[in-house]
């Protein structure tokens, strides 16, 4: 074998006689990649020499101009695949248990704390930093720590935030507190839904995951409802003395399932296949035509969040003031709006990849649009309930659905990149819709919240029907 120096980089000749050696490896190509990989990082730096100054250590070399088809995994094959789907499970029905308790429990933190309908919705907006910065950081804490610092700080930040919250600290406190939970959030959303994406079967599975995260959302108001409003009527803070017990888990069960798999491991496995010398998540933001898909993505994801959200965590006040519930029904609202989500992801996820993704979203969203429309204009507090609920039910496969479109639209180095973008900057959707409807809500009152959802409805459909043609996914 010989070097040839370019410059500040080497090229590596493999010479006819090597071809012996690695036909050996021809067998067990997992293993010839990983060995062929560490063989090129010993020959292009010297010994001894530290590797991480450049994250992605293929950024700076060529691309590869052809790579095997590799099969895709299975959500249980190989064997530790199935202990890590379990976790990323639980991680999401942490994450909705998170978002879904801002619905129950604003009345009962504006009666806590006496502040109007603006400033009681900053718990809404607070989050956006902490999404900001998941979507910034989120391709350099995969190159550099791999998923295992993801399932390190993605937990430790809703247990920290947790634990804070639970000592029911000054408002201002809470508000930045809610930025670390947000933080938490979106990073384990973009990590997981960019790995079970890349798996076979992405619509079924990410149903799966989707439909945790609406457990968690189902769950969350019925515990909070429930402790606040019957029997001894505890504190609102005494909520998240069950949100530490479910981060503790969150932690020691993703670190656990992802231990090994660390930066090395990551990078190995997702080599650059283009030529750029941009990093990944430029190349996925600014070259065409990658970047058309990564931003409708993100804008589609930032329009269906703010409506999930919205109507999750307005829905209560709105059945109180506007419909004239009572306390406990008001609450099992937003119960029934987030066991729709959860039943919509797990049925309709079988649904959605025998119509193909483009034509499936584009009759749900319609068919959303007009339950809105029962939801606004009949005043009846049980029509509204069916209605959301409804409305629930066609919302759930929308973001599975966007993450499977992502992976087959978007070559695979760059689908933590994009997808984990798109993921968090849509989860600033949960931040920015809610408060805008918070903040007009002070002037016109909570029934605004119904022409604001239906108007994101008619956007991300003219969203949706942008993307490309989708082709089918290579299992």
């Amino acid at each position: 074998m010989s070097l040839k120096h370019n410059g500040a980089s080497s090229t590596c000749v493999v010479e006819p006689l090597e071809l012996q050696h690695m036909s050996g490896l021809l067998s067990h190509p997992r293993e010839a990649k990983l060995a062929t990989s560490r063989d090129s990082l010993h020959m292009t730096e010297p010994q001894g020499t530290k590797l991480d100054h450049d994250l992605d250590l293929a950024e700076n070399l060529p691309s590869p101009t052809t790579q095997a088809a590799q099969k895709l995994e299975r959500w249980n094959h190989p064997r530790l695949n199935m202990w890590r789907t379990l976790a990323a499970f639980w991680s999401f029905v942490v994450m909705g248990s998170n978002d879904a308790a801002y619905g129950a429990l604003i009345p009962y933190l504006q009666q806590y704390y006496h502040l109007t309908f603006l400033v009681i919705s900053l718990v809404f907006l607070s989050p956006l930093a902490g999404y900001t910065a998941s979507a910034l950081l989120n391709n350099s804490i995969h190159l550099k720590f791999g998923q295992r610092g993801v399932a390190v700080i993605a937990p430790g930040c809703h247990l920290i935030a947790y634990i804070i919250i639970a000592v029911h600290p000054p408002y201002p406190v809470l508000v930045v507190i809610f930025m670390l939970a947000g933080f938490g959030n979106g990073l384990a959303d973009a990590a997981w839904n960019a790995w079970i994406g890349n798996m076979a079967n992405p619509n079924e599975v990410l149903g799966f995951l989707h439909a945790f995260y609406g457990l968690g959302a189902v769950l969350s108001p019925l515990i909070a409802t429930t402790m606040i409003t019957k029997g001894s009527r505890m504190p609102w803070y005494y909520f998240y003395y069950v949100m530490i017990g479910m981060a503790a888990i969150e932690l020691a069960t993703s670190v656990s399932a992802f231990y090994k798999a660390t930066g090395a491991v990551f990078r190995a496995n997702n080599p650059r296949t283009t030529d750029t010398k941009d990093n990944r998540m430029k190349e996925a933001l600014v070259h065409l035509p990658n970047a058309r898909v990564t931003w409708i993505c993100a804008l589609f994801l930032l329009g269906y969040v703010g409506v999930e959200v919205a109507l999750g965590g307005w829905i209560v006040k709105f059945m109180l003031e506007v419909r004239s519930g009572g306390d406990f029904a008001s609450g099992m609202t937003a119960t029934g709006f987030w066991m729709g989500i959860t039943v919509g992801r797990l049925v309709l996820g079988f649904v959605t990849p025998k119509l193909g993704e483009k034509l499936a979203i584009a009759i749900y969203l319609p068919i959303t649009m007009g339950l809105e429309l029962f939801f606004w204009l009949v005043p009846s507090f049980y029509v509204s309930a069916v209605a959301v609920a409804l409305q629930g039910f066609f919302l759930g496969p929308l973001f599975p659905a966007a993450v499977v479109a992502a992976t087959k639209l978007l070559p695979r180095h760059l689908h933590v990149s994009a997808i984990g973008f798109a993921a968090a900057f849509g989860g600033s959707g949960a931040a920015i819709f809610p408060f805008a409807v918070g903040a007009i809500a002070q002037a016109k009152g909570v029934q605004v919240l119904q022409p604001v959802v239906l108007a994101l409805l008619g956007v991300i459909l003219m969203l949706w029907l942008a993307l490309p043609r989708i082709r089918k996914k290579t299992e």
